[in-house]
């Protein structure tokens, strides 16, 4: 529930406004609480009550929020341009009296947050409206290249990741026998009293045949003398994600468990030395897996070679098989394959970073030669 400082949420408003001026369209009502913080720098979860903004061609924007929030938002810049309601108040009528001098005619609504008793609701309020825009895509395309300012973020985020991971392993190693979940839980903590508690998503630990799994939460297992143990995590910071997973060593292991590992990390930095502007999303994918299948674990690799990540820990762009969506610089992704061995095990290793035009910079630095602990 934060303000951005660099105020490159402003950028981001003022092209939202020029679009819909070149394309005649009045207004815009996002919905989604992440799309309204990349536009205003004020985020908050509010539940089930009604969070909106509103932007006209001609530049008027209304922030529309339940009064409980009303604290937090007079202290931004917001202050003069939100719109408050009570639990029981119609919030759109509320909005429709602060926009009597607006243009209303044409809407493009967020189609992929707006509920269709939501939808209904505009409706019954501003009858004379044409709802049949959708601006979900456009604040898609436009989330999907980064700025200067916001790849600064989430390089911050990738130092924390890192942190987050020497951590992990001095935990793993200091805690034989330990559960997954107790590991998991043990971490948290840590990084909780570090500062570093809000996390991109929950932690991932999966040790010996749990990472065979390929999204299993930690389960009662203990960690045991050769496995492998991958941990995935992630940190928050002003309001971006780090996403990074490293496989590691719990003593020494068999050569066929290294040689899955050297695959997997030999497919990881041929992908990311690989990666450049104009190539498809598809073809990057096979480039790691080629390199999987040539060594005989292609029906092992069983996701996609990555995603996008920005304030979202999964956004778009997907690096999958036959995707033809081109990579742009300016894009930031993951590059995370895999090979998971039912009964056996699992290793996994991945970096986010942005894409220039030189290649791909990663945002998290931890090593990746196979670590033994």
């Amino acid at each position: 529930m934060k303000e951005e400082r660099k105020l490159t949420w402003e950028e981001h408003l003022a092209a939202l406004t020029s679009y819909l001026d070149e394309k005649g369209i009045d207004l815009a009502y996002v919905a989604e609480p992440v799309d309204i913080a990349y536009l205003t720098g004020y985020s908050s979860w509010t539940e089930e009550r009604v969070f909106a903004l509103l932007v006209s061609r001609t530049g008027q924007a209304l922030l529309l929020a339940p009064a409980i929030n009303e604290g937090e938002v007079k202290q931004t810049s917001w202050a003069d341009r939100a719109c408050f309601y009570q639990d029981g108040e119609n919030p759109w009528e509320k909005a429709k009296k602060r926009m009597t001098a607006w243009p209303k005619g044409f809407w493009a609504l967020e189609a992929r947050a707006v509920t269709l008793s939501h939808y209904r609701a505009i409706k019954e309020v501003f009858p004379e409206a044409n709802l049949a825009a959708d601006i979900s895509s456009w604040l898609a395309r436009r989330r999907m290249i980064k700025s200067p300012a916001e790849i600064e973020k989430l390089q911050a985020a990738g130092r924390l990741a890192d942190q987050a991971l020497d951590l992990a392993f001095t935990l793993l190693k200091a805690g034989q026998g330990m559960s997954e979940s107790e590991l998991a839980l043990e971490l948290d903590y840590q990084l909780k009293k570090k500062g570093m508690g809000d996390l991109s998503f929950p932690l991932i630990v999966q040790a010996g045949e749990s990472a065979a799994s390929i999204s299993g939460l930690p389960s009662q297992k203990g960690v045991q003398a050769g496995d492998m143990v991958i941990f995935d995590l992630g940190i928050m910071k002003d309001g971006y994600a780090s996403d990074v997973s490293r496989t590691v060593a719990l003593d020494e292991i068999s050569p066929a468990k290294r040689e899955t590992y050297e695959t997997v990390r030999l497919a990881q930095e041929t992908a990311a030395r690989a990666a450049r502007p104009g190539m498809t999303a598809g073809e990057l994918d096979q480039v790691a897996r080629g390199v999987i299948e040539e060594a005989g674990y292609g029906q092992y690799f069983t996701h996609r070679l990555g995603h996008g990540i920005g304030m979202q820990v999964h956004e778009p762009v997907n690096l999958e098989p036959g995707s033809k969506q081109k990579l742009e610089a300016g894009m930031c992704f993951s590059i995370e394959p895999g090979i998971y061995l039912p009964g056996v095990g699992g290793v996994r290793i991945e970096d986010c970073g942005w894409l220039g035009e030189d290649g791909f910079h990663p945002f998290t630095k931890t090593r990746k030669d196979l670590l033994l602990l």
